[in-house]
């Protein structure tokens, strides 16, 4: 619930996030209980930074990656301004 006067809801994105990267990332690839915490800060800053943003295709985007999509934006107001 968000502190506005409850909206449950406004967190679904950003769970189902972290749901897909457990998924993609961890489950039945890296067993994280042997792992230094430092170690596993680096693997999930590595499948966001190299991953996420820049070659997973996002179908609410249009089928593109994040880093392709804010790149067009900027392109655009760039043309405007």
């Amino acid at each position: 619930m968000n502190s506005a006067g409850g909206r449950c809801h406004d967190n679904a994105r950003c769970e189902s996030m972290w749901a897909r990267m457990k998924n993609e990332l961890l489950y039945n690839r890296h067993d994280t209980r042997e792992m230094l915490v430092d170690d596993v800060k680096v693997l999930i800053w590595r499948y966001f930074m190299s991953y996420w943003n820049n070659r997973r295709i996002c179908t609410s985007i249009g089928g593109i990656p994040p880093v392709v999509k804010r790149e067009g934006y900027y392109a655009n107001t760039k043309g405007a301004a």
